[in-house]
């Protein structure tokens, strides 16, 4: 199959055509010619789209799926086409199934499941046996499977040694280590971010010290042990400044932001919607405005939508027991696009998370696979439920103001479009 891209402005900071307006010709999945206007000799498929821009794919590096065990939220076949057509060519899926992605089986069981789809599928494996936190899973079986980091997916380690361990363990086959950042003890049975907001609603707090504790932890332990950490979805400004200061110092550390906590505050709490229960929390705008400039600065290496599919029954509750989490996926860009500049967002998208991963990055230029991401920064909207694709309809950003569009991906020699 030929496609050929009209008109297609390049966003891709390795790339020789970053930010030039270019035709793109794709035959069997390879870009064979980028230039000012490829004329249509052969019947080519065209794509021509309004102020049409391309990027290399976006790469998700924390995904939640239903399947196997929570189906009734999201299937894999199901989630990767919302990916698909959100403009991802990449996700990492979280083990939070049932069972668990903790073996060989269960990574190659995803892999397996995911194949023949536009976007790739990269399991997470757990970092923990049944992600109870007490012993090691079999992170280097699952490693040669095909699983890209180890993490207990929004569970943090409580064991000292425990992580420890696993950074020394992993350093055998330049394994990632995940460890989420709340220190269990501090934040109790918190269901909010701890401040004006949560007292004057009577909801019980989580404070930045839980968070910031487990952060400080985890570096001194990485510098103790050397290794590869990654620290996923940090809410508040105390916690970039030590990841800043960790990275002066030579750490092999990234960290990750989630969309909904570089945009909104723990003032949405007001009306008790279940949506807006997350974790980590929704922050101040103190801790936003740093979160964004930690993003600016490079401090803050990727930006993930950490999309959590939770049905109906469990978030149309009361907010103390209602499960956390939001869906993201789609709603990523237009988020994003409200408060930083294009080669920002794909870079944070893109070329960060997937240097990171250790996944293929494919530049914008002749003889490379096509590996992009369709979209147009143009078009402001209110994100409804008529923009939600996923099974589950628990979005934090229903009712928010939007901007751009995404048109689809091209991966895998496929071509994935919007109706």
């Amino acid at each position: 199959m030929t496609t050929l891209l009209k008109s297609a402005t390049i966003i891709d900071t390795s790339s020789p055509f970053n930010n030039q307006v270019k035709d793109i010709l794709i035959t069997n999945g390879t870009i064979t010619k980028i230039d000012n206007n490829i004329p249509n000799q052969k019947e080519y498929k065209t794509v021509k789209l309004d102020n049409l821009h391309v990027s290399t794919g976006w790469f998700d590096t924390s995904v939640s799926l239903g399947e196997p065990g929570y189906e009734e939220r999201e299937t894999i076949k199901h989630g990767l086409e919302v990916a698909a057509k959100s403009g991802f060519t990449e996700i990492a899926v979280n083990p939070n199934t049932n069972p668990v992605t903790e073996n060989k089986a269960s990574v190659e069981f995803l892999i397996n499941k995911a194949t023949n789809f536009a976007t790739n599928l990269y399991p997470i494996g757990t970092l923990t046996q049944q992600s109870k936190g007490i012993e090691m899973a079999e992170l280097y079986d699952m490693q040669q499977s095909g699983a890209v980091a180890f993490g207990d997916y929004n569970k943090p380690i409580n064991n000292d040694n425990l992580l420890k361990i696993a950074l020394l363990y992993a350093q055998n086959f330049n394994g990632l280590v995940l460890s989420f950042p709340k220190n269990k003890a501090i934040a109790g049975d918190g269901v909010a971010n701890e401040g004006v907001n949560s007292t004057t609603l009577g909801l019980k707090g989580i404070p930045n010290l839980a968070e910031e504790m487990q952060v400080a932890r985890d570096l001194f332990l990485l510098e103790y042990t050397g290794g590869k950490l990654h620290i996923p979805t940090i809410t508040t400004e105390k916690s970039v400044k030590l990841i800043k200061e960790a990275k002066k110092k030579g750490l092999d550390v990234s960290c990750s932001v989630a969309v909904h906590n570089l945009l909104l505050t723990d003032d949405e709490l007001h009306g008790f919607d279940g949506n807006k229960k997350v974790n980590p929390p929704l922050r101040t705008k103190k801790d936003v405005k740093a979160l964004v400039k930690g993003v600016r600065d490079g401090v803050i290496d990727i930006i993930t939508t950490d999309h959590n599919p939770i049905d109906i029954e469990h978030k149309k509750v009361e907010f103390s027991i209602a499960k956390d989490g939001t869906i993201g996926l789609e709603s990523a860009f237009g988020a994003l696009n409200t408060i930083l500049d294009l080669e920002t967002i794909t870079n944070c998208l893109s070329k960060n998370p997937k240097e990171r991963f250790q996944i293929k990055l494919n530049t914008i230029k002749e003889n490379e696979k096509a590996n992009l991401s369709l979209f147009t920064p143009n078009g402001e909207y209110t994100f409804t439920k008529n923009n939600i694709l996923s099974t589950s309809k628990n979005s934090v950003f229903l009712n928010k103001k939007l901007r751009g569009k995404i048109y689809g991906i091209f991966n895998n020699k496929q071509l994935i479009l919007n109706s």
